[in-house]
């Protein structure tokens, strides 16, 4: 082997054999177009950006998470999908920066290093004394123990746990939606859908899957982004990931909006399709004590068998009336995808 490599170098002139020597450090950090260019410049170029694409077809996640997550595409020449990869929401930078990923190395590259994660607050009571969250120790998520960060709030749709306030630890019991993807998944091409997600074990009800991930923008750049994405759209196949939630405060006259968009930079949930029917996801929002955002998260709404597609409802809303097709195959498919003013 180590003959047939020393071979396939002698093809190359002495500029590629230097770029040889540091190939695996610099390809890694290069895009699909890039990548392509590079692999038809000598053999052993070629050979390298072909393992470079196995491994970031095995792994979408760039070992970020607690399982690999694969790419499977049995339809096209489309071994991967590319987008820059993070397990939580950030702070949008002005530009795009790049990312390693595929290299050998078995070591979690770092997030983008401008992208800031969403900060956490210090708190204070109508007094202006601190709040922190709880003192209790790794038995948080027993309930008969008083933890106040298990408390409500009086929001049905919202959940808590603890979070940089608290004096607990990473392995305390009540912070099940902060340890990243909790089960195996799959990415899979369909041949109308495009990519979508799909378990790849047996899930049961009620389950933590994963949250949301991706850049929280403010209401002005995430209309701005809306009409770039819409207008990308309708020149062929594009389909963002740009998700508004709205959470209704305690007082029922004001609400929280959230943007979080994942079209450049997101986790696995960016793959997740529409289903009419409502799906098998539900989604919550989740607080965490001394986190300024609260974290949108999936959770199984049913029982969820190997191989089946993780679906939910995008929405009710069809305002466009030549939406985008939906795909669905649901009894109660409306034809279009939702739509609403972003």
């Amino acid at each position: 082997m180590a003959e047939e490599r020393n071979n396939t170098r002698k093809c190359c002139n002495p500029n590629e054999a230097r770029l040889l020597q540091c190939a695996d450090l610099i390809l890694p950090w290069l895009t699909p177009p890039d990548l392509a260019n590079l692999s038809i410049t000598c053999k052993s170029l070629c050979q390298l950006s072909h393992s470079i694409t196995l491994r970031r077809s095995s792994d979408a996640s760039r070992t970020f998470e607690n399982f690999p997550v694969p790419f499977l595409n049995t339809l096209d020449p489309h071994p991967y999908a590319y987008f820059l990869y993070t397990p939580s929401i950030l702070l949008p930078s002005s530009h795009l920066p790049r990312q390693p990923w595929g290299g050998p190395s078995v070591i979690s590259p770092s997030p983008p290093s401008h992208l800031r994660h969403a900060e956490s607050v210090s708190l204070v009571d109508e007094l202006g004394h601190a709040v922190s969250g709880c003192d209790c120790n790794e038995a948080c998520g027993d309930a008969s123990l008083g933890c106040p960060c298990l408390g409500f709030d009086g929001l049905d749709d919202v959940d808590r746990e603890c979070g940089p306030g608290c004096r607990c630890g990473p392995e305390c019991g009540n912070r099940s939606s902060q340890k990243g993807v909790a089960v195996r998944v799959k990415i899979v091409r369909d041949r109308r859908k495009g990519w979508g997600l799909c378990a790849d074990q047996f899930i049961p009800k009620g389950q933590f899957v994963f949250e949301y991930a991706g850049e929280l923008l403010t209401t002005k750049e995430a209309q701005r982004r809306q009409l770039c994405y819409d207008e990308l759209a309708l020149h062929g196949r594009f389909s963002s990931a740009l998700l508004v939630v709205r959470e209704h405060l305690p007082s029922g006259k004001a609400c929280l909006r959230l943007n979080i968009d994942a079209t450049r930079i997101g986790n696995v949930a960016r793959f997740v399709n529409h289903s009419c029917d409502g799906g098998n996801l539900s989604t919550k929002l989740v607080r965490s004590s001394g986190a300024l955002f609260p974290r949108l998260c999936f959770f199984a709404l049913k029982d969820i068998q190997e191989d089946e597609e993780l679906t939910f409802s995008y929405g009710e809303i069809r305002k466009r009336p030549n939406g985008l097709p939906c795909y669905c195959n649901s009894p109660s498919c409306f034809g279009t995808l939702p739509s609403e003013d972003t």
